[in-house]
């Protein structure tokens, strides 16, 4: 099945292209969006996010002692699967957590929806299993608490405007 994700994935998407979850889906997308699955949102599993194709970095952060290497999507990456049109996100986490981050972000600064952490899958117990994560040493601006509230562990839901 993974395969037929990639297949999938890796062509153009036009509306309403989406493959199904095959798992119990990890992000629910909605808003300004063209390409769904479900509804007027677009769900997704892990190996859907895997089938993006992935990227990490090493970083240091707020929350853990020492640097932490980080792989998952990227998050420009994912607006454009969905066909996102809006200017900025707002996420959701599952302890109720929101934050809004700008789209300009994600290309900007290569944000990552991270679904590992130094090689393994992030439980819900240790910020996982989704994270939107900056690269904080990658540009000095952003070591600042504007950026480190933009990052949201335990997500769960997207909601582009």
């Amino acid at each position: 099945m993974a395969g037929a994700t990639s297949l999938a994935f890796s062509q153009r998407t036009t509306a309403s292209s989406l493959p199904q979850p095959s798992e119990r889906p990890l992000l629910t997308i909605s808003g300004k969006i063209a390409n769904t699955n479900k509804g007027d949102t677009a769900q997704f599993d892990r190996p859907m996010l895997e089938a993006l194709g992935m990227s990490g970095f090493e970083t240091m952060t707020p929350w853990y002692p020492g640097p932490v290497r980080f792989d998952g999507v990227r998050m420009d990456r994912l607006l454009e699967v969905i066909g996102a049109s809006g200017d900025r996100v707002l996420a959701y986490a599952l302890n109720d957590y929101a934050t809004e981050l700008p789209v300009s972000d994600f290309a900007t600064y290569g944000v990552l929806l991270a679904l590992k952490r130094d090689g393994e899958y992030m439980p819900v117990r240790d910020k996982g299993p989704l994270f939107i994560v900056y690269p904080f040493d990658s540009r000095p601006e952003l070591k600042h608490q504007r950026f480190y509230s933009r990052s949201a562990w335990q997500l769960a839901r997207l909601d582009v405007r």
